[in-house]
C-alpha cells in the first residue's frame, strides 16, 4: 500500500506540476550538477556504471537465469523471470508515455526517453528482487545476507548514478522504486516460483518440466 500511495502521489505531482515536488527535486539535482560540472571524471564514472547496470544489463542477467531454469526444468521460475525482468522495459515505457516528463535541463548524459519514472530504477529493483528470489535456495543464511546487502547496494548505486549525471529527478527514481516493487510483488504472488536451489533439492521428476 505504501508503494501504491508513493507512486500515485509522485505521478500526480508530476502531472499537476506541484511546486513542492519541483523544489525537492532541484534541491538534490543542483548541487550534484555543480559538482559534476567541476569533475567530469565523476560524471563519466557514473555514466559508465549505469550503462553496465542498465535495464539491458539486467535483462541479460535474467536471460542467463532463464537458461538455468530451463536446464532445471522449472516452469514457474521461467515464467517469473520472463514476466518480471523480461517485461519490465515494457512497463517502464508505458509508464513514461503516460506522463511524458522532460529530462532535467542540466542532464550530463544522453537519454532518449522521457524522465518519469526512471527505467533504470525499475530495472534495478525488479532485477535484484527477482534474482534474489529465485537464487535464495542456493545460498546459506550468511551468504544470503551478503547477497541482499549487495543487491540493495546495486539498486541504490544505480539510482544515485542517474541523479549524479542529472538525467533524472529524485521523484523519477522514487517512482521507479515503487512501480518496480509493485510489478515484482504482483508477479510473485501470481506465479509463486520456488527458489532454484530448493526446487532442485526436492525434484523427483528430472525428465519433466516441473512447476517449481
Amino acid at each position: 500500500m505504501l508503494a501504491v500511495v508513493c507512486y500515485v502521489v509522485l505521478w500526480l505531482g508530476c502531472a499537476l506540476h506541484w511546486a513542492w515536488l519541483a523544489t525537492m527535486d532541484y534541491a538534490v539535482l543542483e548541487p550534484l550538477h555543480a559538482f559534476g560540472v567541476k569533475h567530469p571524471a565523476w560524471v563519466q564514472f557514473w555514466d559508465v556504471f549505469c550503462t553496465v547496470f542498465s535495464p539491458e544489463g539486467f535483462r541479460l542477467l535474467g536471460a542467463v537465469a532463464v537458461v538455468v531454469a530451463v536446464l532445471r526444468r522449472k516452469l514457474r521460475v521461467i515464467l517469473f523471470l520472463l514476466t518480471t525482468i523480461g517485461l519490465s522495459g515494457v512497463l517502464a515505457q508505458v509508464a513514461k508515455d503516460l506522463v511524458d516528463r522532460p529530462r532535467p535541463v542540466g542532464a550530463m548524459a544522453a537519454s532518449v526517453s522521457s524522465a518519469f519514472p526512471s527505467g533504470h530504477a525499475i530495472a534495478a529493483i525488479v532485477g535484484v528482487l527477482a534474482l534474489l528470489t529465485i537464487l535464495a535456495g542456493m545460498f546459506s543464511h550468511r551468504t544470503r545476507s551478503v547477497t541482499i546487502v549487495l543487491g540493495v547496494t546495486v539498486v541504490l548505486a544505480v539510482s544515485f548514478g542517474r541523479l549524479a549525471v542529472n538525467v533524472h529527478y529524485p521523484s523519477d527514481v522514487m517512482a521507479g522504486w515503487a512501480l518496480g516493487y509493485l510489478w515484482y510483488l504482483g508477479w510473485l504472488l501470481v506465479i509463486r516460483p520456488l527458489p532454484l536451489g530448493r526446487a532442485a533439492a526436492t525434484d523427483k521428476t528430472p525428465h519433466a518440466l516441473t512447476p517449481g
